[in-house]
């Protein structure tokens, strides 16, 4: 006999279940290859386990919530002036050399505090400011036209990065500072190398000291070119800052050479990831580039969200000047706190759909370039090159796209930099 169910018939009611555990998170190393290369699905599991994380594989606190960035950003005991780790990590064959170029690098802003910091800068405020650098809008588009016109021939299969993306910004950066033609392939053959010691590239002793030399030649060269401005002013930026009458009086002739130096570094190595980051991005999504194209006025939009999606850099370090509290976390003096902006940037709680990139985005604001005091002031020059540059490739080259869509990325905490962009023009 078969048994049937009565459907009217009351049911027992269900065991109750255990709520299910929340996954375990494991923390991964932030240069482990797979990290590096797609960073934000780790960062946003970092960022949803605890915004605020000791990490003791970095000994590091990893901050990567918005909110808690830009209380970090905002908290006077986090210190920029990490000039003491760097030099720590020199290897002791090499110290002897370390003593002039770590001078210099002490008078970096990047690595300064207010009230310091604000002095240095104010020298170069006005000469930064969009006003100040729009001026340069018609240099900009003749050299980005007349690149490209040389290196990208429609039709050729080409690397955007070593044809667009590094040079471009050399090629205008140099202009504006005033460093002639001639001298350019040594110029930024030092900035390269200094870039090595700054951003960890270097590692064996020998390359310590090319990286130290470079500096060291880099801050001779500059103080060689303010002297002769002096002497023969031009229309560039060492000429309008001399003008100013603030180098001898609010900063000595060391400090100014010593910020030189550092922009002559920054000038080139943002904007060249930020282009080549951008356009992968659009490259990537058919929908978005075929937005931009349709109206080439959200070219700065457009830049301005891969600043947020995929920007340049990926995190800043700031050093605990004395013990303080984070979002309830206890910072002791003498840590380090990895500001990892390309989590906060795609941090749902400030951001909607936040791992979309989306040319349209009514709020375009983001971290990409810092924020308060430390805010980069380049920022207006980077935006006006990689506008030019974006603008002339989704609109002057319809046949744009890329050849595959595997890339490397360099290994770096800070930078978030292709290793090339296969496109075929």
């Amino acid at each position: 006999m078969t048994a049937t169910l009565d459907p009217t018939a009351p049911t027992a009611p269900l065991a109750p279940t255990a709520p299910l555990a929340a996954p375990a998170f494991t923390e991964r190393y932030l240069l482990d290859p797979a990290v590096n290369a797609d960073p934000y699905p780790y960062l946003n599991a970092l960022r949803d386990h605890d915004p605020v994380r000791w990490s003791p594989l970095h000994r590091a606190w990893l901050v990567t919530g918005h909110a808690q960035l830009i209380s970090a950003l905002r908290e006077p005991a986090a210190s920029a002036d990490r000039v003491g780790p760097l030099r720590d990590a020199v290897p002791e064959g090499a110290r002897d050399s370390a003593e002039r170029a770590f001078g210099t690098l002490s008078r970096w802003m990047v690595f300064t505090d207010a009230p310091n910091h604000r002095r240095l800068r104010q020298v170069f405020q006005e000469q930064f400011s969009a006003r100040a650098i729009n001026r340069y809008r018609p240099l900009i588009e003749r050299v980005t036209r007349a690149l490209l016109t040389r290196r990208a021939v429609p039709g050729r299969v080409g690397d955007l990065i070593a044809d667009v993306a590094k040079p471009l910004p050399a090629l205008v950066f140099a202009r504006w500072l005033g460093v002639p033609q001639q001298h350019h392939a040594s110029f930024w053959y030092w900035n390269a190398k200094v870039g090595e010691l700054v951003l960890g590239g270097a590692q064996e002793e020998r390359e310590y000291r090319t990286s130290l030399q470079s500096l060291v030649n880099l801050e001779e060269y500059l103080a060689d070119l303010v002297g002769k401005r002096r002497a023969d002013p031009q229309d560039d930026l060492i000429s309008a800052v001399l003008a100013g009458g603030q180098v001898g009086d609010r900063v000595t002739e060391d400090e100014f050479v010593g910020m030189l130096t550092q922009m002559a570094f920054a000038g080139g190595e943002t904007t060249s990831n930020l282009i080549a980051n951008a356009a992968r991005a659009l490259l990537l999504d058919p929908e978005q580039l075929a937005a931009v194209r349709a109206d080439p006025s959200l070219v700065g939009a457009a830049v301005e969200e891969a600043m947020r999606f995929d920007g340049p850099s990926k995190m800043s370090i700031r050093l605990a000047s004395r013990d303080f509290e984070l979002s309830g976390a206890r910072v002791r003096a003498g840590d380090r706190l990895f500001l990892v902006t390309a989590a906060a940037n795609r941090d749902p709680a400030r951001y909607p759909d936040p791992d979309r990139f989306q040319v349209t985005r009514a709020d375009t604001a983001h971290l990409g370039f810092g924020f308060g005091a430390h805010f980069c002031i380049g920022a207006a020059l980077a935006r006006l090159v990689a506008r030019s540059a974006l603008e002339f490739l989704v609109t002057e080259y319809p046949g744009l796209r890329l050849e595959g869509t595997r890339h490397t990325w360099q290994p770096s905490l800070l930078n978030r930099s292709l290793t090339a962009l296969p496109v075929q023009y």
